[in-house]
């Protein structure tokens, strides 16, 4: 039975990392903190570097099976599946494949990632070679019967692969893949996206493109965005931001859509406690300024 939409299990809210209030604190430890502070997931960032042990991987998941939390992992920055050298594309393979492993050791569910940049290459061409690359992946992960999904990501920045729809298309045409859908970017990438109405109209696409069961199972991210005309510059806070994050949060009860939210904003822990509370109805879109939390790495 699929959860009431004003259920804590309905929609889960994390952060990207270690709360960044907390300082020379293991990951493991700021799961737990995390989860005493009300959070439900976590995103393992492995974005810049792989900082993972089998030790660590094991201790990340004890801790986050003992706590409740659902995990996911982001695999490396340095991925681009479109690169026209194919010593940098092989090396693209690699890493989110052993994003892939180290996600089922730890016992991530899901593993985001970039797909790559259109460089001289039309949005046409990019998506086929983007397709050709990731269907290679998955074959090889399904000869290790990996359970762990792939979600390409939307991304913030116009010379970027990552629109909505190349993100839908690519799910459909490519199996064991789910969208991960951030707000944050579709919003920067065409300086619109910000309404009630737009969320929504998103939202039915994904149940169009996909099935209802997507909504069932989204993976998404948050945070305030700075940009420009060429898209994202910088994340920053909700608050500081012009993003409508409570009618983003309206369309999401409206539609009963389930999964996680992983906030990346600067403050992730105050804004994902932020939209948790506003989900779950504790704090009405008028009072949202004045939301305060105290954090304590005691």
């Amino acid at each position: 039975m699929s959860p009431d939409a004003n259920s804590p299990d309905s929609l889960r809210f994390g952060t990207a990392g270690i709360p960044s209030f907390l300082k020379n604190i293991s990951t493991w430890e700021g799961i737990e903190i995390a989860a005493k502070l009300g959070l439900d997931c976590f995103e393992l960032e492995l974005v810049k570097s792989n900082w993972l042990t089998g030790d660590i991987a094991q201790r990340i998941k004890q801790t986050a099976t003992n706590f409740g939390i659902k995990l996911s992992l982001h695999a490396s920055y340095f991925i681009n599946l479109n690169s026209p050298e194919e010593g940098k594309r092989l090396a693209s393979i690699e890493r989110l494949l052993s994003a892939a492993r180290w996600a089922e050791k730890c016992g991530a569910e899901s593993v985001v990632f970039h797909c790559g940049y259109y460089g001289q290459r039309s949005p046409q061409e990019s998506f086929q070679s983007i397709k050709n690359s990731l269907q290679e992946i998955v074959s090889i992960l399904k000869f290790e019967n990996s359970p762990v999904i792939l979600r390409p990501e939307t991304m913030g920045r116009r010379s970027q692969f990552g629109t909505v729809e190349e993100i839908l298309f690519l799910c459909r045409e490519v199996e064991r893949l789910q969208p991960c859908l951030d707000f944050s970017h579709i919003h920067a990438r065409e300086g619109k996206i910000n309404s009630y109405a737009e969320f929504t109209r998103i939202l039915v696409k994904v149940e169009k493109k996909l099935g209802q069961q997507a909504l069932k199972n989204l993976h998404l991210h948050l945070a305030g965005v700075d940009y420009n005309e060429q898209g994202e510059i910088r994340h920053i806070n909700l608050e500081e931001s012009d993003f409508h994050f409570d009618e983003w949060i309206q369309a999401l009860k409206d539609m009963k859509v389930e999964g996680t939210i992983i906030c990346e904003s600067p403050d992730q822990a105050r804004d994902a406690l932020l939209l948790k509370k506003l989900y779950l109805g504790q704090l009405k879109p008028e009072e949202k300024k004045f939301f305060e939390v105290q954090f304590s790495q005691d």
